[in-house]
């Protein structure tokens, strides 16, 4: 339990330390900070506390258009909490009825391949969009990428050609508010053709940096986290990688939503709509821009893309491959609640965390306070199971750590129950979902469908199943073949 409570003061702070560096934050790209490397520290008691009022006097506004006059509290960690977590997988189903994703709204019941694209698919993205992650505006501005900088260089022995790129977001609505998103790419230099590519959303080298010592198994050596990075791996598949830092261009705090794409597309002025995009739904219109890129280069197969993240960008990563049918598989590692974890399941993480005030809210859109107070969990009209949906029949790999080593928080149970509750759909469309509803023992892996799970021993940390993950997605994904000499 004391890594769950690290992990609980970790996302308190991150939100603060991603809104003060802003675009000056290098992207995640190598294992460790180069040499002398500056690093950033913590914000100061007086801006940490800033940021939260800030957070907190536009979550009021929200909770004032809503009529809203009081949301239950956050799943604390204290037994003196009024709403203590619940790590006691016996009182974790309060809610046993989870919403059909074979069922259209008026209980008709999906029978074919073809109601489900055109009836119940949409229906549960409307869902989605309007009570969860909220919509996308509909007209976007431009992004226009620029070629930073070109690198040749070698990578766990792979010759690589990496570049650095700034996307430039039209601003032209408000040129007050400026907007870049920052993306590196590495692909092998000696390949016969264009190449998969796998794309992680991170955080930079300072923030990773920054809160390296309460959770060291984040970090490369630590904990489950040894070994070639995942890059290295990638590259001597013959893929690509890419790497996509969200908060170039949203800050990951309730303070920065007048700024970065979601404040230059309310021109500086708070969301005043309840149905408005929140930072995730941003996030993830951030990752369709970069694999916009791709499509585009020429050393990258761009039909053949992954998607990664961990912990709030594999909630993010999902929303993506929800949202976005161009990405062709999905790695989501400890993603939790508002990811691939059933807000039905009470355990670890909880719906009312997200919707908590300073931190988290901003995740989502306005519409999903109200199922912190006077709804509840119960009232959702979906779940997560009907997010990984969205995603059949193209492969998603799920992972998670041991709550006992430090993932409790991200609920590894729930996370499988959204996974298996998926799997109807998967089948519909022709496709095996993850085969089973027993949840599996500590190291196995389900991957002989199109979903797939594995539980590893240590914490909050994607590097254990990396491997597996690369060995699964290498059914749907193919580097260019060799040309032999004539």
């Amino acid at each position: 339990m004391f890594m769950s409570v690290r992990r609980l003061l970790l996302h308190a702070v991150l939100g603060a330390v991603v809104a003060l560096l802003g675009s000056e934050l290098k992207p995640l790209v190598a294992q460790a900070p180069e040499a002398g490397q500056s690093q950033h520290a913590f914000p100061s008691k007086e801006q940490q506390e800033n940021l939260n009022q800030t957070a907190i006097r536009d979550h009021q506004h929200m909770m004032d258009l809503l009529g809203i006059k009081q949301l239950r509290p956050p799943a604390g960690h204290s037994i003196h909490s009024p709403n203590p977590v619940n790590y006691d997988e016996a009182k974790a189903n309060p809610y046993p009825n989870l919403p059909n994703p074979l069922l259209l709204n008026d209980g008709k019941p999906v029978t074919t391949a073809k109601m489900w694209w055109t009836e119940r698919r949409p229906q549960i993205m409307e869902l989605f969009s309007r009570d969860v992650l909220g919509r996308v505006p509909t007209h976007m501005p431009k992004v226009t990428w620029q070629v930073l900088s070109t690198t040749r260089d070698t990578l766990g022995g792979v010759a690589e050609v990496r570049q650095h790129l700034a996307g430039h977001v039209d601003n032209a609505i408000d040129p007050k508010i400026s907007v870049t998103l920052d993306l590196v790419v590495g692909t092998p230099a000696n390949a016969p053709g264009p190449v998969p590519a796998i794309m992680e959303l991170a955080f930079s080298q300072e923030a990773m940096a920054s809160f390296a010592k309460s959770i060291p198994e984040m970090m490369p050596g630590g904990p489950g986290n040894t070994g070639p990075s995942w890059q290295v791996q990638v590259l001597r598949r013959g893929w690509g990688y890419a790497v996509l830092q969200p908060t170039s261009f949203q800050a990951d705090n309730g303070a920065g939503l007048t700024q970065g794409i979601i404040g230059l597309m309310d021109k500086g002025e708070p969301r005043n709509d309840p149905e408005e995009w929140g930072t995730l739904r941003a996030w993830a219109w951030g990752a369709s821009r970069a694999l916009d890129y791709l499509q585009r280069d020429a050393a990258v197969d761009g039909n053949q893309v992954g998607i990664m993240g961990h912990s709030r960008f594999g909630k993010t990563a999902l929303v993506a491959m929800a949202y976005d049918q161009r990405f062709k598989v999905a790695y989501i590692s400890s993603a939790g609640t508002g990811g691939d974890k059933l807000y039905r399941h009470i355990y670890g993480e909880q719906l009312e965390n997200l919707a908590a005030a300073p931190n988290f809210y901003y995740w989502m859109d306005g519409n999903f306070l109200r199922y912190a107070g006077p709804l509840t969990t119960a009232d959702l009209p979906v779940d997560a199971h009907e997010l990984i949906a969205l995603c059949a029949p193209r492969p998603v790999f799920i992972s998670v750590g041991s709550p006992t080593a430090g993932d409790a928080w991200a609920d590894p149970v729930g996370e499988f129950l959204g996974a298996a509750g998926a799997s109807p759909v998967y089948r519909l469309l022709g496709v095996k979902g993850l085969g089973t509803t027993k949840f599996p023992p500590m190291g196995t892996l389900l991957a002989s469908g199109n979903l797939a799970f594995r539980q590893h021993q240590y914490g909050h940390t994607p590097g254990p199943n990396w491997p597996y993950f690369l060995d699964f997605a290498s059914r749907f994904l193919h580097a260019p073949a060799e040309k032999k000499p004539e």
